[in-house]
């Protein structure tokens, strides 16, 4: 009896297998989020699609039986929107004509646009005010510049400076042939330290800043200088110490930079161009708003 139930114990105790442990059991979880997200999107595409005539139609059923008994029309009928295929942002018209751009007055301000675009004809669709103000603005430079080539040709250097107006103000070109520096030099000539004693005493009464602005042309340079940013600059320096130091310019009223060959005049490598994009520029900053400044440059050629 006793072996016969030590066998039988025994088979029960062989006949007890360690369950089967299944490592895959993350699938179906995985299966079941995947087929939750493919009818999330299902339905979201379907909401998506509007029918345009069952929409229209519904529309006019619904302000049909909506509209009061006055006559007036219900709110159903409704504004422009992205359902009737119309924008609801009001159009503009650019101020100059050109597509894509914005006016000043459709909320960019005067920085929105450029002070280039002036059209030709200041008087062509201006503000009154603004046309005014450009208008005393450009007589004021016109007459600095008038008085500054007055003293110049009594000194007989009237062809030493180029004079032009443009949306900055009123700009003296001081071309940087030996007239005022030697090739690959900084060093201000006799006649460059005569034009800038002439031109001094004016730009001193007047209230504007004044930008002083070396250029070079694209010939490489050698010697002291490493690049044409180091001579540019260091020429407009030499000018703006020489009408601080010697012709009592106001410090605070004056600044200096170097612009290198990065903003020439005139393009192409003849003996003319380099000879104009070799320069220094004296620049009397306009104090006007921008959009009076941008019908300088036309105001200047009437």
């Amino acid at each position: 009896m006793s072996g016969h139930a030590g066998r039988g114990r025994g088979r029960r105790g062989g006949g007890h297998e360690e369950e089967h442990v299944n490592h895959e059991r993350w699938l179906v979880s995985y299966s079941d989020m995947i087929t939750v997200l493919m009818a999330l999107f299902i339905v979201l595409f379907a909401i998506s699609q509007v029918d345009q005539d069952k929409y229209i139609a519904l529309r006019d059923s619904l302000s049909a039986g909506f509209q009061d008994q006055s006559g007036t029309d219900s709110v159903l009928d409704g504004s422009r929107g992205t359902l009737t295929g119309e924008s609801v942002v009001p159009e503009t018209t650019p101020v100059d004509g050109t597509a894509g751009m914005v006016a000043a007055d459709a909320g960019l301000g005067t920085q929105g646009a450029s002070p280039t675009t002036a059209p030709d004809d200041p008087d062509d669709a201006v503000d009154p005010d603004v046309l005014a103000a450009a208008r005393k603005e450009a007589a004021h430079l016109q007459d600095l510049r008038d008085k500054i080539e007055a003293q110049l040709a009594a000194s007989h250097l009237g062809d030493a400076v180029r004079f032009r107006i443009d949306e900055r103000g009123l700009v003296l070109g001081l071309v940087a042939d030996d007239v005022f520096f030697a090739p690959a030099s900084a060093d201000l000539t006799p006649v460059a330290r005569k034009v800038l004693d002439v031109a001094g005493p004016m730009l001193r009464r007047v209230d504007e800043q004044i930008s002083v602005e070396g250029h070079a042309n694209v010939l490489p340079v050698s010697g002291r200088y490493a690049t044409n940013w180091e001579l540019s600059a260091d020429r407009a320096t030499q000018v703006l110490r020489h009408l601080v130091e010697k012709d009592r310019l106001p410090g605070k009223r004056i600044m200096a930079v170097g612009f290198g060959d990065e903003r020439p005049l005139q393009a192409g490598h003849d003996d003319e161009a380099l000879e104009a994009n070799r320069r220094v520029d004296l620049v009397v900053l306009s104090s006007a708003p921008e959009a009076v400044r941008a019908l300088l440059p036309a105001l200047s050629k009437e």
